[in-house]
């Protein structure tokens, strides 16, 4: 028995998935099932319950998994301790966005932190909000970049930035040649807007709802890019977070309105789980994310 096998242990109990389990390992799933075979052979014990309905540890599993863990975050905080006395950042750091923090917030920071650090090795993925923070508790990612984090027990959460956020519009719109308007001036505009189940989405509702602004829904999509290439082919308008149409507002392909009479921002914020022991690398980049 390795100490490895215990990781991919530790990671299927917080997972509860043998895809994610080996996703995290980087391994294949027959290896996982492997590992966790030679694991329930050296206690000569069935650690899992195998049911295509649920996952679930036996009471031999939930004892190795609680011991496990003991033993990985001492060994990941020895990992660190030795690191930091040989001045050293290295290792990778797993990183779960929602797109628009991906494609256009997180970008510069990284180009920082790999000129500073290397030879850490940065893996980006893209998801939605509800997943991002599923894949941080069960450590199939090390650190999560959301807006509107909201609070949760479990969750370290460390706010980042509050991102404006703008009205867009096709150039041709006739209130395109506006720098700023009020909110109201806006009511009755067909909108173009995100799923109902992302964040931003809500937060946006909300406002418009408090101020008694109301829209035309015509269209609804999951993803910035998308609902910019509808805003652009005169579809409608959208409030979007003013950092991801830098580029269409330079190109004229959008003309970006500010709002007046209401401060329009998202928060945005990394997460992580509270119990993890973090590496000298994730310190630095979350350092770096903070602007410190």
């Amino acid at each position: 028995m390795q100490i490895e096998n215990l990781k991919v242990f530790c990671d299927l109990a917080e997972s509860r998935s043998f895809t994610s389990a080996a996703r995290i390992s980087g391994i294949t799933q027959s290896a996982v099932s492997q590992q966790i075979s030679t694991l329930e052979k050296h206690f000569d014990a069935l650690l899992i319950e195998r049911s295509k309905k649920m996952f679930r540890l036996t009471k031999e599993g939930q004892l190795l998994y609680k011991y496990s863990k003991e033993m990985m975050n001492s060994y990941e905080t020895l990992n660190s301790r030795m690191q930091s006395l040989q001045n050293v950042v290295s290792g990778n750091i797993r990183v779960s966005t929602i797109y628009s923090i991906g494609l256009h917030t997180l970008p510069p920071f990284l180009k920082l932190f790999l000129k500073e650090f290397p030879t850490v090795n940065v893996h980006v993925e893209y998801s939605h909000a509800d997943k991002i923070r599923e894949d941080v508790m069960g450590n199939v990612v090390d650190l999560g970049l959301v807006a509107y984090p909201g609070k949760d027990p479990k969750l370290t959460i460390i706010p980042l930035v509050e991102e404006p956020l703008v009205l867009i519009c096709n150039p041709s719109h006739p209130l395109a040649g506006q720098k700023s308007v009020n909110l109201a001036e806006i009511a009755g505009e067909n909108l173009v807007g995100f799923h109902i189940d992302i964040p931003t989405r809500r937060g946006i509702d909300r406002v418009l709802r408090e101020k008694k602004v109301n829209l035309n829904p015509v269209m609804e999509f999951d993803n910035i890019e998308t609902v910019k290439r509808a805003v652009e082919i005169g579809s409608g308008v959208a409030i979007v977070p003013e950092v991801t149409v830098a580029q269409e507002v330079s190109l004229n392909s959008l003309a970006k309105i500010s709002f007046r009479d209401v401060k329009l921002s998202r928060p945005v914020a990394a997460v992580y789980k509270k119990t993890k022991v973090l590496s000298p690398a994730l310190e630095q980049f979350l350092s770096i994310l903070g602007g410190k």
